[in-house]
């Protein structure tokens, strides 16, 4: 009996394909010379990266008074990019580890890019806790390391000292995971160098892989190690993040309903960036071939159902202030939708509710300029969603006396801005030096799921 899939399941792999194509078309970025988009792409972002760093020395040199931050509102942009980052970081863990796990094949396309972003989105969520702290050279003090200051002990029962564990081992895992998945494309791109220079580097992160049947089995056994651990990260890193608003009094924030629809709305801006990077890599690297249609179908399918849970938990936050009978809390939801701030929230609910239900149809969600434009559109409701839970909640205290409004400065504008350059350069250097698909796991399902493949079966049958 034929061990090759149905003709009926899709095919993840166009072309008719053969494994030397594979390691041709992924190699190719890496061994040619970069074209002039991503030279043009790379100056942007450079420049970008450059202003953030100006930002940071401004903000840092001068102290948190340049921001535009006052007695009412302490937190504002800093902490709503912080958060909004760190929910782009996690379609990556979620397509590496939790779709690994579940034996998903069409993951292999797409959980290299995912992964990659995870980091650097990572990265970038850091630079705003640093950034906030106001001194970053005394940032160590969070840690819990001997020392001679008397009393200086971390606070465990604070959740900002969680943030701390939880992201530092979101990201550790992370990379761990992403380099090991790294090390059989290393030592493909390492055999195929034809400089000194380019096969010492590429020798060196190879760590000595030379393909026998002990390196696969240690391969595969640390992968679904490292999946194992990732998979819950995934949901307590965001449900640790949520909870340094769950646990204070402000209205607004004091609800229980905050991880899980910290979680949700994590993985439903997460899969949205990485629909905007891959359809945009897919056509400037030619991997048309690798990320097909079904895997934007997919991918789509994701942003419907954590859309819509997103959209579920706004409501029910709704209906939980009425049914609490909590004037304050009452007063705060009323006041998000129609208050000074109701630009924000209407833009919310447009982008992250309304916007994904257009996903039903099969037609728009195979259709690659709608999808590139609903993703960016997702990810900023999504950066509004944060900027109305933390702003709309402060700057209506429970003093009427208090109450004040929040105008960003341009330090807080260029930190903005300069953070997507500081996410974009890695990136783009990661596409040019690194191969952007797990070519070595993509030539497993090479018979099973490839375009011959299929037409073998028909023939047969």
């Amino acid at each position: 009996m034929s061990n090759v899939e149905s003709p009926l399941r899709p095919t993840l792999i166009e072309g008719d394909k053969t494994l030397h194509d594979i390691t041709e078309d992924v190699c190719r970025p890496i061994e040619s010379k970069p074209n002039k988009y991503w030279w043009m792409v790379f100056s942007v972002a450079c420049a970008a990266l450059l202003w953030w760093i100006i930002c940071v020395a401004y903000t840092v040199g001068t102290g948190l008074g340049v921001w535009g931050l006052n007695k009412t509102v302490g937190w504002a942009w800093d902490i709503t990019n912080f958060v909004w980052w760190v929910g782009i970081g996690h379609a990556g863990t979620l397509i590496s580890a939790i779709l690994l796990l579940f034996r998903q094949k069409w993951r292999l396309s797409i959980n290299r890019s995912a992964e990659a972003m995870t980091i650097f989105a990572v990265i970038c969520a850091a630079s705003f806790i640093v950034a906030h702290m106001g001194r970053p050279w005394v940032a160590y003090w969070p840690l819990p390391f001997a020392n001679q200051f008397g009393s200086l002990w971390v606070n465990f029962n604070s959740p900002l000292v969680w943030d701390v564990f939880a992201i530092s081992t979101y990201f550790s895992v992370s990379l761990v995971f992403w380099y090991t998945g790294l090390i059989p494309d290393f030592a493909a791109v390492r055999d195929r160098a034809k400089t000194k220079a380019r096969k010492f580097w590429y020798s060196a992160l190879s760590m000595g892989w030379v393909g026998s049947a002990k390196n696969w089995q240690r391969f595969e056994e640390v992968s679904l190690v490292l999946a194992g651990i990732s998979t819950p990260l995934v949901l307590s890193v965001h449900s640790v993040v949520s909870m340094d608003f769950a646990t204070a009094l402000v209205p607004g924030w004091h609800t229980t309903i905050f991880p899980p629809y910290f979680v949700a709305g994590a993985i439903f801006s997460g899969f949205a960036m990485v629909q905007t990077l891959l359809i945009i890599t897919r056509k400037v690297l030619n991997l048309e071939d690798y990320i097909t249609i079904y895997h934007i179908d997919m991918m789509n399918r994701i942003i419907l159902i954590t859309g819509s849970i997103v959209g579920c938990a706004y409501l029910t936050e709704f209906f939980i202030a009425w049914y609490s009978g909590v004037e304050f809390e009452q007063y705060a939801f009323i006041n998000r939708a129609t208050g000074p701030y109701w630009w924000a929230y209407w833009s919310m609910m447009t982008c992250n509710v309304i916007s994904p239900q257009l996903m039903w149809s099969s037609k728009l969600r195979r259709n690659l300029f709608v999808t590139f434009f609903l993703s960016i559109i997702v990810n900023i409701g999504m950066w509004f969603e944060r900027f109305v839970i933390i702003v709309t909640s402060l700057h209506r205290d429970f003093v009427p006396s208090s109450w004040t409004m929040f105008h960003p400065t341009w330090v807080e504008i260029g930190l903005f801005i300069g953070s997507i350059g500081l996410f974009f350069v890695p990136f783009l250097l990661f596409t040019r030096y690194f191969p952007v698909i797990a070519m070595s796991e993509l030539k497993t399902i090479l018979k099973s799921s490839g375009s011959q493949s299929k037409k073998g079966v028909q023939h047969h049958d």
